[in-house]
């Protein structure tokens, strides 16, 4: 086949994919999976430098401001790439969260809507992928980090909305490495939840000895219900699969927990990005405050 043959294949493919992106965005899921097993995850690379990252974090009365071009100073994936048609652009992030946060009388589950956070480099942490089983917003939501679907995250567990604008879906490696994270010590600062309460990266200091702070979802057992839902067992492939088991692990259904750090003399409550899920947290225990509306463009 020649290429001038195969050049309209690619673009009709690419628009397939963009215009699927885009109105997942908008909340109507075009893609309908059948994918029921979980996956290794293919993460691409993270080898490409970009040009003039900025974040900013002042202050401004009780409030913590955060404005970003959304452009990171760590290397990143190549975009577009075969699962992620859209690259990434500079943005005009602003976020403002409660400089001393509180919690509120309720959590409040993330939806699709909603940011749980934002990194101190002013990238936007989001949990969810808008991927569902047979295209059922309201049913089973495929878990971002589960591998079924090839989402074209790269190493920093990242991707690129169709507005342009790169977002941590998991552990943001290339960050962690910036901050000097290291498996002994106490993890620095990752950056503030949307309610205030400031995240942290795996490990904590624990009656004087550093340790890995663990989840306390598992995997549920037995198989999934089958029809119309999807059938097999609960391997990870939906956020469905799992389920929060009370003292399973050190954190609450939040993934969060009461920490002191030296910037927390006093005690925190904190939130912690994890191995296992849900790695990025699910729900906020405070007020959540400006610019976290996720960017449906």
């Amino acid at each position: 086949m020649s290429f001038a043959l195969i050049q309209p294949l690619l673009l009709a493919s690419a628009l397939l994919w963009t215009s699927a992106f885009e109105a997942a965005a908008q909340g109507r899921h075009l893609r309908k999976h059948t994918v029921t097993e979980a996956g290794s995850l293919a993460l691409e690379p993270a080898t490409k430098m970009l040009a003039k990252g900025r974040a900013v974090i002042k202050f401004s009365g009780r409030y913590r401001m955060i404005t970003s071009n959304g452009i990171p100073t760590h290397r990143v994936g190549a975009f577009p790439n075969a699962g992620n048609p859209h690259k990434i652009k500079p943005q005009s992030h602003e976020f403002s969260v409660a400089y001393i946060p509180r919690k509120a009388f309720r959590t409040k589950n993330l939806g699709m809507d909603m940011l749980m956070g934002v990194a101190v480099n002013g990238i936007p942490l989001d949990p969810m992928a808008a991927e569902y089983y047979l295209g059922n917003r309201k049913g089973w939501q495929y878990n971002a980090l589960g591998g079924a679907l090839p989402l074209g995250l790269d190493a920093n567990y990242a991707h690129v909305q169709p507005s342009g604008a790169y977002h941590y879906h998991g552990l943001p490696v290339g960050l962690m490495q910036e901050l000097g994270w290291q498996a002994e010590k106490a993890s620095p600062l990752i950056g503030y939840a949307a309610d205030g309460f400031p995240i942290f990266a795996m490990t904590a200091k624990v009656d004087g000895k550093v340790k890995r702070m663990r989840s306390s979802y598992r995997l549920k057992p037995g198989n999934r219900p089958g029809g119309r839902k999807p059938s097999g067992p609960h391997d990870g492939s939906f956020i469905n699969d799992y389920e929060y088991v009370r003292g399973a692990g050190d954190l609450d259904a939040c993934n969060g927990v009461e920490v002191t750090t030296p910037d927390y003399p006093n005690g925190v409550y904190a939130y912690f990005l994890t191995q296992k899920f849900p790695v990025v947290p699910r729900c906020l225990v405070g007020k959540i405050g400006k610019g976290f509306k996720k960017d449906r463009g």
